[in-house]
């Protein structure tokens, strides 16, 4: 294992989103990041999202790991860009689910909107 730092890729999705849309808005993030998929050490949500079926296909697919963090966790994190998640309680689901997971906990792409995905990439 090199000593690069592995990414963590959060993912906030709206409701009934597919696998291919979230396939989708991976690609472009890495893309628009200048990153490829094999940095990716997991994905990171919120666990209301534990049962979009679209997100779990998507890891599945990807062979990447999809981890569902709990209200709590999240809302440890001040994420620096606002949200829609806060109408469920939460300060964001993108931004503060890759912090969490990540080695650093330093964004290095600030969530950006892909159609009904949302996408943060820290490390």
């Amino acid at each position: 294992m090199d000593k690069r730092l592995l990414m963590i890729l959060g993912i906030g999705t709206r409701r009934g989103i597919t696998r291919e849309e979230v396939l989708e808005a991976v690609k472009q993030a890495l893309d628009e990041c200048g990153l490829s998929l094999q940095e990716i050490t997991a994905f990171a949500s919120a666990k209301l999202k534990e049962n979009e079926r679209g997100l779990l296909e998507a890891g599945e697919f990807l062979g990447i790991p999809v981890n569902f963090l709990p209200d709590e966790v999240l809302n440890s994190y001040n994420p620096p860009s606002s949200s829609q998640a806060s109408r469920f309680g939460l300060k964001g689901v993108a931004e503060p689910a890759a912090l969490a997971l990540s080695e650093k906990h330093e964004l290095i792409c600030r969530k950006k909107v892909y159609g009904r995905v949302t996408i943060a990439i820290a490390r």
